[in-house]
């Protein structure tokens, strides 16, 4: 690829951004008749209207249209996260024990109000990059108080790192999972990720004192403890000392973090720490290349010992190899690098973005056909992963259109 080439690239990128993700999120996601938006919204553009609202989705589309008002000036995507600040300041925060539910009904009920520790820090990510497109002070003043709720209830002092999930009232549960596919342990990698992407973000607004040191422990923890030293593949799930819970790999996790983690070091500004967090990123992303790619350039979602476990492939791992596979290239010159990320957005072009709903598809099959699963907007399906990778790749590819 060359410079030329790499303007196309943007350029192609950029319409992908516009003219289908941000648009279809502002088109299909505002619920007129409830407010907030809608909880569930299939492929085929069906709204179901009584299906609850997950803090993971209102907190991404808050992040996703407040990074691309902060990039673009838009007035539209201002409008749009204005409308999820006020969502998940007036429906989620819980107003007796402080922190944010899980879900609310489509009314805007508590639906589930355990304190998943994830969605936390969802809401820093997002008020941080509130903050940051809008000078909100509230928003900065809101991610610290979460940021200082985290460290009170959710930090493991003894081993280090973070609880994954806490009772209404912050007191211990036995209910942890995220979701019916992970494992109800006390600790996860996923929920150590979200976190570390969470203060990375209010780091840049907030340098403070008081988070300098809790971002450089994270960094260390997610390195010493979560990313397997033989492998550099991640360790998915923990008991509270850190013994690893399964055998299992995620492709798209790994070459997610494997940037994540270089972001934060980055943003942190330890130049030791920065370089042995190189290494270990461009180890990361190098075992990805080597196992998780197919031929046709797409990412497998995940593997075991005796082999892939899951032969679809999903959509947000094709968004975090173009951006994996490209920090790679940017820390080590080698060209393969940048191939696999182009193979990635190629693969994604081909068979992730549904040319006739709109948006992408939740995954495809091995074939490249859309899979049986109808999501188009979920607790899960947002417009994060495919939002920011388009934000990412604009920057990384120097793309001129970008301001602030």
């Amino acid at each position: 690829m060359t410079a030329k080439t790499d303007v196309q690239w943007a350029a192609a990128i950029e319409r992908e951004l516009k003219d289908n993700i941000l648009k279809f999120w502002m088109e299909h996601a505002p619920d007129e008749a409830s407010g907030g938006f809608h909880g569930y919204v299939s492929r085929s553009l069906e709204v179901k209207h009584d299906a609850d609202r997950s803090l993971v989705l209102n907190t991404r589309i808050l992040w996703t249209f407040a990074s691309a008002y902060r990039l673009y000036g838009d007035e539209r995507y201002l409008e749009m996260a204005d409308r999820a600040y006020r969502y998940v300041i007036d429906h989620f925060t819980d107003r007796e024990h402080g922190g944010l539910f899980w879900s609310v009904t489509s009314e805007g009920q508590p639906a589930s109000d355990k304190k998943q520790v994830y969605g936390q820090a969802f809401a820093i990510y997002a008020f941080s990059e509130y903050y940051r497109a809008t000078g909100n002070d509230a928003a900065l003043e809101l991610a610290i108080s979460l940021f200082r709720v985290l460290e009170r209830y959710s930090y493991d002092p003894v081993n280090k790192g973070y609880l994954e999930a806490l009772a209404r009232d912050w007191t211990e549960t036995d209910d942890n999972s995220l979701s019916s596919k992970d494992l109800n342990t006390k600790k996860s990698m996923n929920t150590h990720l979200h976190v570390l992407e969470a203060y990375t973000n209010l780091f840049r607004i907030w340098p403070s004192d008081e988070l300098k040191p809790k971002l450089r422990e994270l960094i260390e923890v997610t390195v010493d403890r979560i990313v397997d030293n033989e492998t550099a593949h991640f360790l998915l799930f923990f008991d509270l000392e850190w013994n690893s819970q399964t055998d299992h790999v995620s492709y798209g996790h790994d070459i997610e973090g494997s940037w994540l983690l270089h972001e934060a070091a980055e943003v942190l500004g330890d130049a030791e720490l920065l370089e042995r967090v190189k290494g270990v990123a461009v180890r990361m992303a190098e075992v990805t290349y080597r196992e998780g790619v197919d031929k046709d350039g797409g990412i497998f979602n995940e593997a075991g010992p005796e082999g892939l476990l899951d032969t679809d492939k999903d959509w947000w791992p094709q968004a975090e190899a173009v951006v994996g596979f490209y920090n790679a290239y940017q820390l080590t010159g080698e060209t393969k690098y940048k191939e696999a990320a182009a193979g990635a957005w190629r693969y994604i072009e081909e068979h992730m973005v549904d040319r006739e709903f709109g948006e992408w598809f939740w995954s495809v099959t091995k074939e490249g056909k859309p899979s049986d699963n109808p999501e188009k907007i979920s607790a899960w399906k947002c417009p994060y992963h495919n939002g920011r990778a388009c934000f990412e790749m604009l920057e990384r590819l120097g793309h001129h259109h970008i301001n602030g």
